[in-house]
């Protein structure tokens, strides 16, 4: 299958990912934790080589969209409340310029609104988030994706297998949970 090069972990610091987990309210491994963020990250990598969308846009909304939920259930205005988390940490943590920082905003902050229109580096992030939603027993609809790219049988296939084991990819562990050196670990 196109695109089935070993996905390159991301460039997110862990001292980010400790900032993001330390105000994180949920279980790290629950339905909408980092397990769920590291896939949203692999399929959003593996979309962007195919739509062309900017590839760190992608892996900042995996690591924010769902980062300021306050359950697992319905938790209306948890994307708008991950955009403006990343709007307080763009400064320090955030290295976009303003175009791509608008699309990271948009993308959190709509991506349970099932909209499909948008600039595709916003639909590719929706598109990541949809793919991973056997997590919790929903099959990803193609007709609720934004882009080719994600309607693909094989990439459809490939995600929601992943989805449905709740599978976390290894460099969450390796690379995005804190060690004993930051002195955290939740």
């Amino acid at each position: 299958m196109e695109g089935r090069e070993p996905i390159t972990p991301p460039a997110i610091p862990t001292a980010l990912m400790c900032i993001l987990l330390d105000q994180y309210r949920l279980p790290w491994f629950g339905a909408h934790g980092i397990g769920h963020w590291g896939r949203v990250y692999e399929n959003g990598a593996r979309l962007a080589r195919l739509t062309g969308a900017d590839p760190i846009v992608v892996a900042y909304f995996a690591v924010f969209h769902d980062a300021c939920r306050s359950n697992e259930a319905l938790d209306p205005g948890h994307g708008r409340r991950g955009a403006r988390l990343a709007e307080q940490l763009r400064a320090e943590w955030l290295p976009l310029d303003d175009r791509q920082f608008e699309w990271l905003y948009q993308a959190c902050a709509t991506h349970t609104d099932g909209q499909t229109e948008a600039p595709v580096t916003v639909q590719t992030c929706w598109d990541a988030d949809r793919l991973d939603l056997g997590r919790v027993g929903i099959r990803p609809a193609p007709a609720q994706l934004c882009t080719a790219a994600a309607r693909r049988p094989e990439i459809l296939h490939w995600a929601n297998a992943r989805s449905r084991y709740q599978q976390v990819p290894g460099f969450v562990y390796r690379q995005w949970l804190p060690g004993p050196e930051l002195g955290t670990g939740g």
